[in-house]
């Protein structure tokens, strides 16, 4: 069934980029107003190095931004499962600094740190930070406390507690944060780069846009698609590596 599925969904793709060609094609759209998928291809072909190098400085900030990210939330996460003041705290916080659009506050990042690489960091870093953070909060809190009132009986620390109960039965949700923050890490970098850059897939979309050359906007956007969903892949393949426990009970059910 689940085969039958995946079949399905690659079928209804190529048919929706077949119907997009054809629109085009045939005049119903303008090349101007919206690329054929083949221009889109031809472009990417044609600009590939200029595109890989852009590409490179983007997928650079997301990363490191993603990782600084994780390791913030790692530890706030800890400390607000660890000490009730301190979440009754942040936690409010946190929620509250969603609210604000990241579009609006990122020019004030650019104007504190300049528009080298750090800014764009920064920017991925307040995008990713929230959903790892809150996934691994729930995710603590929701331990089975009579296991731990067990552990305690038995003389455990607070160190042994979270290495051999806490964390491992939180990587689930840990895992479901992290992915999240990946699909919006590189989007945090180009957002970054759009406020102000001398390279990047940012930087390269706004002067393809400035120049009317939708075909160049579109090659961007799909480097960008696939550079979010080559991260996604690579912590869904870190997440059977160290949950093979999870896989083996989701073939079960199917």
């Amino acid at each position: 069934m689940k085969k039958f599925q995946n079949i399905a969904d690659k079928w209804l793709l190529f048919l929706l980029i077949l119907l997009w060609q054809a629109t085009v094609s045939l005049g119903l759209v303008k090349p101007y107003i919206l690329p054929s998928p083949a221009a889109i291809v031809t472009e990417l072909f044609s600009s590939f190095k200029v595109l890989v190098y852009h590409a490179a400085i983007t997928f650079t900030e997301g990363i490191v931004g993603l990782l600084a990210a994780t390791l913030i939330a790692f530890i706030t996460a800890l400390l607000m499962d660890r000490y009730a003041g301190v979440k009754k705290a942040l936690y409010p916080l946190l929620v509250i600094s969603q609210t604000v659009p990241i579009i609006i506050i990122a020019p004030l990042i650019a104007m504190w740190f300049g528009f080298g690489i750090a800014p764009k960091i920064f920017v991925v870093v307040l995008v990713c930070f929230f959903p790892v953070t809150i996934s691994l909060t729930d995710g603590l809190s929701e331990v089975d406390p009579e296991l731990i009132d067990l552990l305690r009986s038995m003389g455990a620390r607070p160190y042994a507690i979270y290495t051999k109960v806490k964390l491992p039965y939180t990587l689930s949700n840990f895992y479901s944060g992290l992915k999240i923050a990946a699909t919006y890490s590189i989007m945090g970098a180009v957002i970054g780069e759009w406020l102000g850059g001398k390279a990047g897939l940012g930087v390269y979309m706004l002067r393809a846009r400035n120049s009317f050359a939708l075909e160049k906007v579109f090659a961007s956007i799909l480097i960008i698609v696939l550079l979010s969903i080559g991260i996604f892949g690579l912590i869904k393949w870190i997440q059977k590596r160290t949950m093979p426990w999870a896989h083996l009970q989701e073939d079960d059910h199917q």
